[in-house]
């Protein structure tokens, strides 16, 4: 008599997906970050977030044109982590993305379907989209250094970072008047909007002339900068006032249960403002190129 089986004696078991290789060296780079940050955090008295923060103290090169202090090796890890990154996701796309690849993608699809096409047009949105992609992704990782252990401080909170962005926007969407009007088209038509009596020129093409090539750019430093210069003292409050109250060990450490649980939705709240600023950075950047390249 022979000998019957079931279906599932002869199912394959089923496997158990592996991590993929990032996730395991970045573990390991956070928990390599808390080993090294604990003893200090337990033992010496908080630190109090300050304007001093946003100066830090000169690690090499003080005096000279290349001092370089935390900030500076913040934009460069931030840079270096967001090429390694994009480089790791579009050298070996797969037919069946991991889950760094789908949100890679969901990310730059929407920044090119969403911002470049819907608002420059199918030619033109191709055109810049990478472009744009650049600025949301680079503005994105700036930002969110200010929540990386280690970091604590995002590296658009000083304003060299966030004018950089601004002046590289202002060159950008000047050029791309340029090549598409011309110089004195472009100039003409950002400088002397028509319709207007001849003597009204006099006062209007000076504001114009402001507005176009000096607000623009002031707003758009100004406005990311400011934000994440509030965001990093809100952060930094919370977590000083948790440390501060389960360091004196007496019985206002309680309260630190409400500043624990504010520092962790001001944390949260700290990635919101990253993704948002990088987002409206990236819109009015885009709308700068728009107004340059159409006529009025």
């Amino acid at each position: 008599m022979k000998e019957t089986h079931s279906v599932s004696d002869h199912a394959p078991a089923p496997q158990i997906a592996s991590k993929p290789r990032w996730y395991w060296v970045s573990l390991a780079v956070l928990l390599a970050i808390i080993a090294a940050t604990a003893y200090p955090a337990f033992t010496q008295h908080p630190h109090q977030p300050a304007l001093t923060d946003f100066f830090p103290s000169t690690i090499f090169g003080e005096g000279t044109a290349f001092a370089f202090n935390r900030l500076t090796l913040a934009r460069l890890v931030m840079g270096l982590l967001v090429c390694i990154v994009l480089v790791a996701v579009a050298r070996k796309p797969k037919m069946v993305p991991t889950r760094s690849q789908m949100v890679v993608e969901a990310i730059a699809g929407y920044v090119r379907d969403n911002v470049a096409l819907d608002m420059l047009g199918p030619k033109m949105g191709r055109k810049f989209s990478g472009f744009i992609g650049f600025l949301f992704f680079g503005v994105l990782a700036m930002n969110i250094a200010g929540i990386l252990p280690g970091i604590n401080i995002a590296a658009s909170s000083v304003v060299a970072v966030p004018m950089v962005f601004a002046v590289i926007t202002c060159v950008t969407f000047i050029g791309a008047g340029i090549a598409k009007q011309g110089v004195g088209g472009f100039f003409v038509a950002q400088l002397f909007p028509p319709g207007l009596p001849v003597p009204m020129y006099l006062l209007i093409t000076p504001i114009e002339f402001l507005s176009s090539f000096v607000v623009r750019p002031v707003t758009l430093t100004l406005r990311l900068l400011c934000n994440m210069i509030s965001g990093h003292l809100l952060l930094g409050m919370t977590y000083f006032g948790t440390a501060f109250l389960l360091h004196e060990l007496s019985v206002l450490s309680a309260a630190a249960a409400l500043t624990g649980v504010a520092m962790f939705v001001m944390t949260g709240f700290e990635v919101f403002v990253a993704l948002l600023q990088a987002y409206i950075f990236t819109i009015l950047s885009t709308v700068y190129i728009k107004l340059s390249i159409e006529h009025h």
